[in-house]
């Protein structure tokens, strides 16, 4: 393999391995390994009574089970936004009369191109929609304080959530 070559490894359904040679400033070359991921879309739910709307679902590359933002994976074509509709409704059985983007941010840039965009959803309407066969969702409603204390307390550990509650409560302090 030359230098700046890349192999594919792997190539599956969430996600595609590549082994790429760099050459650093000083000269040396290195081996990365590139996960390539689609974008991701998640949302801050906030109802009337200013509840959080969370999932928890087993998570099996971490061994149990997460509290989440209702989030998945971008589409080919569709928005960010739109992804965030459609999983809200999925996930937790509500659609968003106002959407705000809140922050976009990299899972783990060391190794990985996803992009994750997270909004706040607010105005929430009860709606029917079919979930998705594979997942097994729970819904948790939590008042915000609760969520943002269980950021802090470790109680919530997935990264995307932790950003999009600080980001929301941050938000809603400087308002």
């Amino acid at each position: 393999m030359t230098l700046d070559d890349e192999r594919l490894v792997y190539a599956g359904r969430v996600v595609t391995l590549r082994i790429k040679h760099l050459r650093l400033p000083d000269g040396r070359v290195v081996l990365r390994e590139i996960v390539e991921h689609s974008a991701g879309a998640a949302l801050v739910a906030v109802d009337g009574e200013g509840n959080v709307l969370l999932v928890r679902q087993p998570r099996p590359a971490v061994g149990g089970d997460l509290l989440e933002l209702p989030a998945g994976i971008v589409e080919p074509g569709e928005t960010p936004a739109e992804c965030a509709l459609r999983e809200l409704a999925e996930e937790t059985g509500f659609s968003a009369g106002q959407l705000e983007l809140l922050v976009q941010m990299y899972s783990s840039p060391g190794f990985c191109t996803e992009v994750l965009h997270i909004f706040a959803a607010r105005d929430l309407v009860a709606v029917q929609v079919a979930q998705d066969e594979e997942e097994e969702i729970e819904l948790v409603r939590m008042p915000l304080a609760e969520a943002i204390q269980q950021v802090l307390t470790n109680g919530i550990s997935d990264a995307k959530t932790v950003a999009g509650l600080l980001a929301y409560w941050q938000q809603l302090q400087s308002r």
